[in-house]
C-alpha cells in the first residue's frame, strides 16, 4: 500500500482525517479518533525539523540508580484505562535510570482522545525515596497490559513497551526472552550510525470481549531524525498470542537502510559454536544459553530455510534476497530443560516470534546481524526486512504484518525440519585419515515430515549440498533413530580468510523432503 502527501492533503481537505492529539498544534477533533488521525500527526511532524524529546528529569528522579528505579512499582489494583470486565489492566512504568524520555499515554473515549496524566499515587515508591508533588504532565517511561493469560485468577504481564520502539509480548506458558521493535534504521552498518526511533505517544481503545476471545487495539506515534510513523496494533492473547501491526512511514529525508518488523534476541552459546566459547574460557554449568537458536524463513515458491544462529568472533551480516516474503521469525526450537539446565531463567520457555506480511511487501532482503558477545546479557541478534526501494519524503510507505508469539509453530507436513547442527574436525577421532588444513565436518539432524515413514530405507532420499566460497570434500547421510530422522554429514574445506556458505536439503521422489539448512563458516 502506498500513500502520498498529496492524497493525505486531499483527505484532510475532505475531513477524512480525524483530530490531532492534545499536544499537536491546531488540534481539532472532526470525527472518531483513529489511525487516520495518527497518520496526520505523523505527516505534519515529518514536515518539520526533528525535535528530540527532552531527557531532563526532576532532580529526585534523575538521581535514581537502577536499584532505586526498580523499587518504584505500579500499584497492582490500579489501571490507567479501566476494562469493565477487569481482564486488561493498563499499567505504567515510571521514569528514571535509563528511561529518561517521557512517553505520553492517551485514552480514546467517545471517539475523542484524552490524555492520561501522571499520578504519583499510582505508584508504590518502595525504598526509592521518591516524593510526591511531581507534575501531572511528567509522562511515563512506558506501559504494559496485565491479563489473566495463564490462570483466570492471576493477571500476568501480557505485553510491554519500554525504551525506544522496543516491545515484548507473550502467549500461554511463556516467559520473556526476545523483543520486537517498531522499526530499525541503519542496524548493522559499520559506521555505527544507527538511529533508534522512539514511540513518543500512545492511544488506547476500550478492549473488546466476545465469543472469539478478547482483543484490544492501541495506536502509537513514532519519531526519529529521519522519519515519523503512525502505528495501529491489534492484540489477541491466547496459547499463541498474535499482534497485528499496520504502520505508515513519512520520511524527513531519504532513508536507504530501513528495517521493517525487526526482531532482537540473545544468542550466547549453543550446540553449533561451543568451540568459540571454549576459546573464550567461559566457565559455566549450563550447556546452552540463548533466547532464540535459529532464523526461520519462508519465501515465494514454498521455500523454507533454517539458519542456526551463531555468536561470532566479530560482527557478521547475512542477507537473504527475495521478491516476495512469506514469513520469517526468530525461533527457540530446543524446548527440553536438559538443554539449558537453568531453573531460574527458563530458556526452554522463551517464546518464538513469527512475522507474516499481510499483503505484498515487494522486493527486498532479510538482513541478519550477529554481534559478538562474551556473556548472556546482551541482545546480539537482529533480523529485519529491508525493502529494495528507499523511503523518500514524497513517497510514504505502509506495511501490515502479524507477529505471533508461541512455543511451537507448525511445519509443513511434507517437510522435515532441522533440529540439531554440530561441527567438528573432519574424520573420526583416532583415525589416521589426513585432515586437510581449513577443513570442517558439519552434522545436521533432520526430523519429522516424511522421515518417520522412511525408517531405515534411505534410498528414497537424496542429500543436496551447495557450497560457495569453499570446496565440498564429501557428503553423506545416516539414519538417526534418536530424532526419528536423518543425520547429514558434510565435509568442506576453505581458505582461512574466506567465508564459506553452505546449504543442504533432503530431496524425495516428488521434490523437497526437508527445509533448507543454511550456514556460514570461516575456516581457521
Amino acid at each position: 500500500m502506498r500513500l502520498t502527501r498529496r492524497s493525505l492533503m486531499a483527505a484532510a481537505s475532505l475531513g477524512v482525517l480525524g483530530g490531532l492529539a492534545g499536544r499537536a498544534p491546531g488540534a481539532r477533533a472532526t470525527q472518531k479518533f483513529g489511525i487516520r488521525a495518527i497518520e496526520k500527526i505523523a505527516w505534519e511532524l515529518a514536515s518539520r525539523p526533528y525535535q528530540p524529546v527532552s531527557d531532563v528529569l526532576p532532580p529526585q528522579i534523575a538521581a535514581l540508580d537502577f536499584d532505586g528505579w526498580r523499587q518504584i512499582a505500579f500499584r497492582p489494583d490500579k489501571s490507567l484505562f479501566p476494562d469493565p470486565t477487569d481482564r486488561f489492566r493498563l499499567q505504567a512504568f515510571h521514569l528514571g535510570h535509563l528511561f529518561r524520555r517521557a512517553v505520553h499515554l492517551n485514552a480514546i473515549r467517545d471517539g475523542k482522545a484524552q490524555p492520561i496524566p501522571y499520578r504519583n499515587e499510582d505508584f508504590d515508591a518502595g525504598n526509592s525515596g521518591l516524593q510526591a508533588g511531581l507534575p501531572a504532565d511528567l509522562g511515563h517511561a512506558g506501559w504494559r497490559f496485565n491479563y489473566p493469560l495463564n490462570a483466570p485468577d492471576r493477571h500476568d504481564e501480557l505485553i510491554s513497551f519500554l525504551g525506544s520502539s522496543y516491545f515484548r509480548f507473550l502467549g500461554q506458558g511463556q516467559v520473556y526472552g526476545l523483543s520486537a521493535r517498531g522499526l530499525s534504521l541503519g542496524t548493522g552498518l559499520l559506521d555505527n550510525n544507527e538511529e533508534f526511533p522512539f514511540f513518543r505517544d500512545f492511544w488506547f481503545e476500550a478492549p473488546e470481549h466476545g465469543a472469539g476471545g478478547d482483543t484490544v487495539r492501541f495506536y502509537a506515534l513514532l519519531d526519529s531524525p529521519s522519519l515519523t510513523g503512525a502505528y495501529q496494533f491489534d492484540l489477541a492473547p491466547g496459547e499463541v498470542s498474535t499482534l497485528d501491526v499496520t504502520l505508515t512511514l513519512f520520511a524527513r529525508k531519504p532513508v536507504y537502510h530501513l528495517g521493517v518488523a525487526p526482531l532482537t534476541s540473545m544468542y550466547f552459546i549453543g550446540e553449533n559454536d561451543r568451540h568459540y566459547n571454549d576459546r573464550n574460557k567461559y566457565d559455566d554449568y549450563r550447556p546452552e544459553m540463548h533466547d532464540s537458536d535459529g532464523l526461520r524463513m519462508h519465501f515465494e515458491g514454498d521455500d523454507w530455510i533454517w539458519r542456526p544462529l551463531r555468536n561470532p568472533q566479530v560482527q557478521e551480516l547475512s542477507y537473504f534476497h527475495s521478491r516476495k516474503l512469506q514469513g520469517f521469525g526468530l525461533l527457540q526450537r530446543d524446548r527440553e530443560f536438559a538443554v539449558y539446565q537453568d531453573i531460574e531463567l527458563a530458556y526452554h520457555q522463551r517464546p518464538s516470534y513469527w512475522v507474516e506480511p499481510l499483503g505484498d511487501w515487494g522486493p527486498g532482503r532479510l538482513e541478519l546481524v550477529e554481534l559478538a558477545t562474551k556473556d548472556e546479557t546482551a541482545d546480539n541478534i537482529v533480523v529485519a526486512w529491508l525493502p529494495t526501494e528507499p523511503l523518500l519524503p514524497e513517497r510514504p510507505a505502509t506495511y501490515s504484518y502479524r507477529i505471533s508469539a508461541g512455543l511451537e509453530f507448525e511445519q509443513p507436513a511434507n517437510l522435515a525440519q532441522v533440529v540439531h547442527t554440530f561441527h567438528a574436525p573432519t574424520g573420526a577421532l583416532g583415525s589416521k585419515e589426513r585432515r586437510p588444513p581449513g577443513s570442517r565436518r558439519f552434522m545436521v539432524d533432520f526430523s519429522g515430515g516424511p522421515l518417520p515413514s522412511i525408517g531405515e530405507d534411505l534410498s528414497k532420499l537424496k542429500l543436496e549440498v551447495n557450497v560457495r566460497g569453499g570446496r565440498l570434500l564429501k557428503a553423506f547421510m545416516r539414519t538417526n533413530a534418536h530424532v526419528e530422522g536423518v543425520r547429514a554429514f558434510i565435509d568442506v574445506v576453505g581458505v582461512p580468510v574466506d567465508t564459506i556458505y553452505l546449504d543442504a536439503r533432503l530431496n524425495g521422489p516428488d521434490g523437497p523432503a526437508s527445509e533448507t539448512w543454511s550456514y556460514r563458516w570461516k575456516a581457521e
